[in-house]
């Protein structure tokens, strides 16, 4: 019972941000729990590691490229794979950008391309793939919050303020497609090792800040993912829906 709950055979999921990192683990993740699994990242042959490693564990993948930060190339992502694969069960909106700079001088073209990057994108693909689902009575959609959903942070504004927004957007799509059996969810990961937090890492003081406020006493790998997308992806959460799942070593209980 258990196994069926979270077997994906016969699923196929975009994952956006596949090429490494987050996006990465989470596709090897659903491709070792059955799906096949469509692969986007912003270059061409940017997901081909992805693909072996995939491959080698006997899964099946596909690679796609697209800038999230043009309107045009995601949605012309959507189309193609729509086209090429005739409907998506899963989609995985994993694909981001970070810009640092005190707001008093944050470029706006940083600010512009933060939110086509991390909240535009989001929802164009989950726009574009929600009418297969909704035709289908089934479909699992799931965003990539953050800890700065429930917080500000410091010289982040633009990251901050898309998070926030993909968190709302999460439960707008759910009351809105929830009456269709979509579920849409999202995952806001904790302190992980990712580029995205390279500066961090590097900060020998701002490290050491993190690691004792974490529970866990360290920061999360990318690997901390997978048990969570596979959940929110298969049928063992139903009836989740319009929920924002922290996977952060327990910083928000601290």
């Amino acid at each position: 019972m258990a196994q069926t709950l979270f077997d994906l055979s016969d699923k196929k999921a975009l994952v956006t941000g596949a090429s490494r990192g987050l996006g990465q683990q989470i596709a090897v993740g659903l491709a070792n729990a059955g799906a096949t699994v469509i692969c986007s990242s912003s270059r061409e042959n940017g997901c081909a590691q992805t693909l072996e490693l995939i491959a080698n564990n006997g899964g099946t993948a596909y690679e796609y490229a697209a800038n999230l930060s043009q309107t045009e190339a995601v949605n012309n992502l959507a189309a193609q794979v729509l086209k090429d694969h005739d409907t998506i069960d899963v989609l995985i909106n994993v694909g981001g950008t970070i810009f640092r700079s005190p707001a008093v001088d944050f470029p706006y073209d940083q600010w512009q391309n933060v939110m086509k990057v991390n909240l535009d994108a989001s929802f164009l693909l989950a726009q574009a793939v929600a009418p297969n689902m909704i035709k289908q009575g089934s479909g699992k959609i799931i965003n990539i919050a953050s800890m700065l959903s429930y917080s500000g942070g410091m010289t982040v504004p633009a990251y901050t303020a898309s998070k926030h927004a993909v968190a709302g957007l999460t439960k707008a799509l759910a009351n809105e497609w929830a009456q269709h059996n979509i579920q849409v969810n999202a995952i806001a990961p904790g302190y992980f090792r990712t580029d995205n937090t390279q500066a961090l890492q590097d900060d020998a003081t701002r490290n050491s800040e993190i690691e004792k406020r974490i529970p866990a006493g360290r920061w999360g790998e990318a690997e901390d993912l997978i048990g969570s997308a596979i959940f929110l992806s298969s049928t063992a959460s139903d009836y989740v829906n319009g929920h924002i799942l922290a996977v952060d070593g327990g910083w928000l209980a601290r």
